[in-house]
């Protein structure tokens, strides 16, 4: 499940923001951090809201000083907040509020390995939002889609 997080998460950032200069490349793999605990078969730091919090204390302490540095890597956390809307993650206490609720690491499967088929269904509601972003920021431009491409920045005239 790749375009259900990246999707969803880019529309849902540029909807609330509606920001020509964010930066929705880290956006996008901000959703797709926590994927990185499929190895585990169980949610650990990146499927909690404290892993966010650690990712956006380390933007905000690593880039000091540097406030574009900061807001494009703002991103990371972002993203990673919105896998955990995408992926229903707060149904599992211990692991959504780890370590809050206790330091040992949930057991229960990933969210994103006991869905059978409905991963299809999302995975293709994902599809979706990629096209519906892709027309709407008008990425078939070749010129737009190099700036996306480059800094990530959707022009200012589609964010009205």
């Amino acid at each position: 499940m790749i375009l259900w997080f990246v999707g969803p998460s880019v529309l849902i950032v540029w909807a609330v923001f509606t920001s020509p200069s964010a930066d929705y490349r880290f956006v996008a793999a901000g959703s797709l951090l926590p994927l990185l605990e499929l190895p585990f078969g169980e949610p650990r730091l990146l499927h909690s809201v404290m892993g966010a919090v650690v990712v956006l204390a380390a933007v905000m302490l690593g880039a000091s000083g540097r406030r574009i540095v900061q807001r494009q890597l703002l991103g990371l956390p972002i993203g990673m907040l919105l896998h955990l809307v995408l992926d229903g993650a707060w149904t599992d206490d211990r692991a959504f509020w780890w370590p809050f609720l206790g330091r040992s690491w949930s057991t229960s499967e990933l969210p994103e390995l006991g869905r059978g088929g409905l991963s299809v269904l999302l995975e293709l509601a994902g599809a979706g939002a990629c096209w519906w972003g892709y027309r709407r920021f008008r990425l078939d431009e070749p010129e737009r889609r190099a700036l996306f491409l480059r800094t990530g920045r959707v022009g200012r005239d589609v964010s009205r």
